[in-house]
């Protein structure tokens, strides 16, 4: 090697990735957290002499001017510095340094706080003052200042005082906890009269409900009835019908009825519900209505409650006559109240509302219209042909070339069976398969003829149901199941041949499960293995594998017992070589799991130490994210499986890719 030159790095031999990967945000974390953790403990300090005490605090008194000067917005370190100060009694100092802090920050009121607490907490009490005084001024709409303000003087027994400080509170017309502060000071010294004046002040600045309310409450506590109602009246006409509200009115109500003037709590009550929306006298309705019953009679409660409901049903309609909600609820009013005539007025009225487009989502609604009106027809009034009329007239309005809806086939057909009319209901479900055809008519009709033990007719509504839908799985196994039933095993092999032989299937799955679990029950065991042989052809899905495994194991062997380990064993052999030429690594593992428990059951130390040898390693990787640009790439971490037998491989064609390459080198 030549002198001057730098010796070749080392070649790095093991290009693996480390087991713990460790990211840079991981190392930054952890210098930040150990940057917080002390180095070394501070040692304490003791103080013996005047003159060290006068080191201690001058150190200390330049270390907080020091943090100052190096920011003195930051208002901690003024607190720190002023409470140190009033630590050490240091009361002129640490005034000294509250009002340089004010200086920089006079709108922070936490700085107020701390000093005013101070001043209070060594009883200095003009300072106190003279401080909150200050606080209001200059912060009026802090109240944590007044609060502190009124409480102080109030503890000090200076009542006129804390008066005079509300008053000058009131002026900027604070919120309502600070007026009810100040009643209720009133009240604590028995000056009700002032609370009423209060009251009368807080109501013209304040005229929610809810404050109405509580002066109202105030004056029936010290037994001001007339007051009381004059305040109620006064509510009333200050918010007009616009905006009335529910629960002044309640609470007038509420009051009249204590004093017994029933008379006077219905008239409330009825000149709410003359001038309310429906939406916003729901609260009112519930008390009238309990009212009545205890204070009227059901007749008149009744009719009022009904006369407004159908006013505001009908205004609901007047705005939007599509809208098939407020149909429902007016019908079930009007059969509420008993009368039949109104009732199919209603119902007349709704159903002359068509959707305006033939598209069924407008129509899902509508159609309950008709339902409910026939089911009314035959279950209230009782009237048949009336209820058939309603059917058909419905029958006749639907789409059905466009769409159609299976429920009112099934309940017209259901209607005619109960009315004794078989003919009439086997004539509608006809009409309906051959005019419009869905699912939920064939096995509607099905059903009927399996109640009825038809099971000819049965077997022709499959055979049509099959030809309209030959994917649906659960159709083709119904079918076997009643051939099944009824002990024609010929016919339902048959019939789960016919199915799994169709090109395209809703759910084959159930289908061909379908078919093998009757072969077992059968115990046609050779008919069972050739079905797993022809859905391994079809689909070599890891649980089929399993599957057909279980199988094996599960039937028994009159020569051999141990014949159906060998089998079962031979499948998950073949299994796992299929699997992983298919390069199949997740259900290569579910396969393994399976096999291993297998083998712990049924096999023997050699048998079990083949697969564990084919057990794979979990390793963590990394790859780009699916939401990676070529600008921001997104790493992401996941799992992957490495079988031994597919390292072995990797290394063997390696090294003959290596000695290729040598042999054209030379």
């Amino acid at each position: 090697m030549e002198s001057g030159k730098n010796p070749r790095p080392p070649k790095v031999k093991n290009k693996n990735p480390a087991p713990v990967q460790i990211t840079a945000e991981q190392i930054l974390r952890e210098a930040h957290d150990r940057r917080l953790e002390p180095t070394h403990s501070i040692p304490k300090q003791k103080i013996s002499d005047l003159e060290e005490l006068s080191e201690f605090r001058q150190r200390k008194r330049k270390e907080f001017e020091d943090n100052i000067r190096k920011n003195r917005l930051n208002v901690s370190n003024w607190l720190k510095y002023a409470s140190w100060e009033e630590s050490q009694q240091e009361f002129q100092r640490a005034r000294s340094v509250y009002e340089r802090a004010l200086d920089v920050e006079w709108r922070n009121g936490a700085i107020w706080l701390r000093y005013v607490e101070m001043e209070m907490k060594n009883r200095n009490v003009m300072h106190a003052r003279n401080l909150l005084d200050r606080a209001t001024t200059l912060l009026p709409r802090m109240n944590q200042f007044w609060y502190k303000y009124t409480y102080m003087e109030e503890m000090l027994g200076e009542v006129p005082k804390a008066r005079n400080v509300f008053e000058r509170w009131m002026k900027w017309e604070p919120d309502e906890d600070a007026w009810m502060a100040y009643i209720k000071m009133e009240l604590r010294y028995g000056e009700e009269a002032r609370a009423q004046a209060l009251y009368e002040r807080f109501v013209s600045i304040h005229p929610e409900p809810k404050n109405w309310i509580k002066w109202a409450k105030f004056e029936e506590e010290h037994n001001n009835i007339d007051k009381c109602r004059e305040i109620y009246t006064e509510a009333i006409q200050y918010m007009g019908d616009d905006k009335l509200d529910q629960k002044v009115l309640v609470a007038f109500a509420k009051y009249e009825i204590k004093l017994k003037e029933y008379e006077r709590a219905r008239v409330i009550f009825k000149y709410g519900l003359d001038r309310l929306p429906k939406s916003k006298s729901q609260s009112l309705y519930n008390q009238y209505t309990n009212f009545e019953k205890q204070y009227g009679n059901r007749e008149g409660i009744e009719d009022v409650v009904l006369g407004k409901r159908r006013v505001q049903y009908e205004e609901e309609i007047e705005a939007n006559p599509k809208n098939y909600d407020v149909w429902f609820d007016y019908a079930k009013l009007e059969e509420s109240a008993g009368e039949i005539v109104r009732v199919r007025e209603v119902y007349e009225r709704a159903i002359a509302q068509v959707p305006p487009a033939d598209e069924k989502r407008f129509w899902r609604r509508y159609i309950y219209l008709w339902v409910n009106y026939a089911l009314y027809e035959e279950l209230e009034t009782e009237d048949t042909e009336r209820t058939r009329e309603i059917y058909t007239e419905c029958l006749k309005l639907i789409p059905h070339k466009r769409f159609t809806f299976a429920k009112i086939w099934l309940l017209a057909a259901q209607f005619e069976i109960r009315q004794l009319n078989l003919q009439g209901a086997r004539k509608l479900l006809g009409q309906a398969i051959g005019m419009c055809p869905k699912n939920r008519l064939f096995k509607g009709y099905i059903e009927l003829e399996m109640q009825l033990r038809e099971f000819d007719r049965c077997r022709t509504l499959y055979t049509k149901f099959l030809e309209y839908d030959p994917a649906n799985c659960s159709a083709w196994i119904k079918f076997a199941e009643l051939e099944k039933l009824l002990g024609e095993q010929e016919r339902c092999r048959a019939i789960f041949e016919l199915a799994i032989s169709q090109p395209s299937l809703d759910m084959p799955e159930l289908l061909w499960k379908a078919y093998i679990d009757f072969e077992i029950e059968e115990e046609e065991y050779e008919n069972t293995r050739d079905l797993y042989l022809r859905l391994l052809e079809r689909t070599e899905h890891v649980k089929v594998y399993i599957s057909f495994a279980q199988f094996e194991l599960s039937i028994p062997y009159k020569n051999n017992s141990e014949e159906g380990n060998r089998r079962a064993r031979k499948i998950y052999e073949d299994a796992y070589d299929n699997l992983k030429k298919k390069e199949l690594k997740e259900e290569r593992v579910i396969l393994l799991e399976a096999w291993k428990e297998f083998e712990k059951e049924h096999g023997n130390e050699e048998t079990q130490k083949v697969v564990e040898d084919k057990l794979p390693k979990v390793v963590r990787k990394r790859r780009k994210a699916a939401d990676s640009t070529e600008d921001n790439i997104i790493w992401e971490e996941y799992f992957d499986y490495i079988f031994p037998d597919d390292e072995v491989q990797s290394r063997n064609l390696k090294f003959l890719a290596m000695a290729h390459a040598w042999a054209n080198k030379d």
